[in-house]
């Protein structure tokens, strides 16, 4: 093969998705053959939840039944208003296997919040726990109600075109405000090119994600990958402190384990891990994590972590895996089935330039759209391609490099620096915990690089600065430092990097 001169993957398509196609049909695929086998289990609580494959097929198609029952429809949208628990993938299953698109969201939205998407997407029905806030307008369905849908006959999955919607979530707002985000059924389908190119799944593994049941993370990953091939998912309770995820993947033998980097820094912080040694790897995905975590981990665990990186709008589609690993200072390949760019203004740019990562329009994995917004649709294509607004380059071996995104990148005196690697430069710190790199702006159109920081204690700025000046260029260096309890994250643990700025006291002075 040639040597890749411009920063073009582009690899033969994976196989289309088939039609007729439900996408909670399709998960529930190999549940006949797996029997009694554990689907899920619930840990880490007072009482252990289990679900086998039988009971969880029964609970699914039963919900469909329920609802069909009750008067809705294909096409029909429902907004789920539940806890974090196993009632959140039934119902959601269960909407999609009758044809209805359910609408993914957090159970800690405010009552004005859920009025908002209300007004947005028009749900028909809401399902609701009644410890959750919901808002009025639709009619709702209580909890003892829907989980008593569960007895019912199984309904027939409604099949139809592989490009109908199917699903409907919302970005986490990090880089404005939330959209809803529409998703065709075919969008499980293509995560399929996850399996060999990110996770190495198979039928035996015990996956155990540290994540929300509401968020997409968990429900792909964590949940409905492992049932498309039969594995075991377990999920902790919602109550479990961080502390004691390491018991738990080593009492119940886990294989595979997914979570947030942050989780990992906690992990790693926090306690002492026992041995794991049924655990093959890690999964991280999210953001960026940093090189040093990786070793940490390494050196904690014996194991690798793989990383990808995703979106509301594209499944995961670029990865580093156990088949196919990458450099820990990138992201990962392009998985293969995929086409991936990094494009300037006039195409893909050569090897080693920066420029926005872009897939591919024609990806089965990528969005419909955003709801009831084709203007701001519309501005995410360019061409052939989907644009993502993050920032990266690509090497002669396809590894993607990431840089932060597009409204993160910061400018020093003209040049435009990623706040990513201003904040690995200055994490190998003693007693910097967690970082962000933000431009804060001081008035007269003059602006500095701050470096938001966490730890134990206030850190001397001078020692910050000479660690900083040998590791970055003078231009990407920061100018100031602010120590803060925490940093401001979005409802997925992600650092929201855009208000970091606000934390800039007035009466500080840049260093000099």
């Amino acid at each position: 093969m040639a040597p890749r001169t411009i920063s073009l993957f582009d690899s033969a398509p994976d196989p289309p998705c088939p039609a007729p196609f439900n996408m909670a049909d399709y998960v529930l695929g190999c549940a006949a053959a797996m029997g009694d086998k554990a689907a899920v289990i619930v840990v880490g609580g007072d009482t252990s939840q289990r679900l086998d494959y039988t009971d969880l097929r029964a609970a699914v198609l039963g919900t469909a039944t329920g609802l069909v029952q009750a008067g809705f429809g294909p096409g029909d949208r429902v907004l789920l208003r539940l806890g974090n628990n196993l009632d959140m993938p039934l119902a959601y299953l269960g909407c999609i296997a009758a044809g209805l698109v359910p609408v993914l969201t957090s159970p800690s939205l405010t009552a004005p919040e859920v009025a908002r998407i209300v007004a947005d997407v028009n749900p028909r029905l809401v399902l609701r726990d009644p410890d959750v806030p919901s808002a009025s307008g639709p009619p709702e369905l209580g909890l003892h109600a829907l989980r008593s849908l569960r007895e019912l006959p199984p309904a027939d999955p409604d099949l139809g075109d592989p490009d109908r919607m199917g699903y409907i979530v919302y970005t986490s707002g990090t880089s404005g405000a939330p959209r809803a985000v529409a998703h065709a059924h075919r969008a499980i389908w293509a995560r399929r090119m996850m399996f060999d190119a990110w996770y190495g799944l198979r039928a035996d593994d015990v996956l155990l994600h540290a994540g929300a049941f509401n968020w997409t993370y968990t429900l792909g990953t964590g949940l409905m990958d492992p049932w498309s091939v039969g594995a075991t998912a377990l999920i902790p309770a919602a109550s479990t402190p961080v502390e004691r995820i390491g018991d738990l993947l080593a009492a119940h033998h886990a294989t595979l384990f997914a979570a947030a980097p942050g989780v990992y820094r906690q992990m790693l912080s926090r306690s002492t891990l026992p041995p794991l040694p049924r655990l093959r790897h890690g999964l991280s995905a999210g953001e960026k994590m940093p090189p040093a975590l990786h070793a940490a981990w390494s050196k904690a665990t014996g194991t690798a972590i793989y990383e990808a990186f995703g979106m509301s709008e594209c499944s995961t589609f670029i990865s580093s895996a156990p088949a196919t690993p990458a450099p820990h200072d990138t992201i990962g390949r392009p998985q293969p089935g995929r086409r991936v760019a990094i494009l300037g203004p006039d195409g893909a740019v050569p090897i080693g330039d920066t420029g926005v990562i872009a897939v591919d329009r024609r990806d089965p994995g990528l969005m419909l759209g955003y709801l009831n917004a084709q203007t701001e649709t519309d501005l995410r294509f360019r061409g052939d391609w989907f644009v993502t607004g993050d920032i990266g380059t690509m090497d002669a071996d396809g590894c993607i490099t990431y840089a932060g995104r597009d409204d993160d990148m910061m400018n020093a005196g003209g040049f435009r620096v990623s706040p990513i690697e201003v904040e690995q430069a200055l994490l190998s710190v003693p007693g910097l915990t967690t970082c962000g790199a933000a431009e804060v702006t001081l008035g007269a159109g003059k602006s500095i690089i701050v470096l938001f920081y966490t730890g134990p204690q206030v850190l001397d700025a001078e020692a910050l600065s000479a660690h900083a000046a040998t590791r970055l260029a003078r231009y990407k260096q920061p100018r100031a430092y602010v120590h803060l309890p925490t940093l401001p994250t979005g409802p997925t643990g992600k650092l929201m990097r855009r208000h970091l700025a606000r934390h800039w006291p007035n009466e500080r002075s840049p260093l000099q």
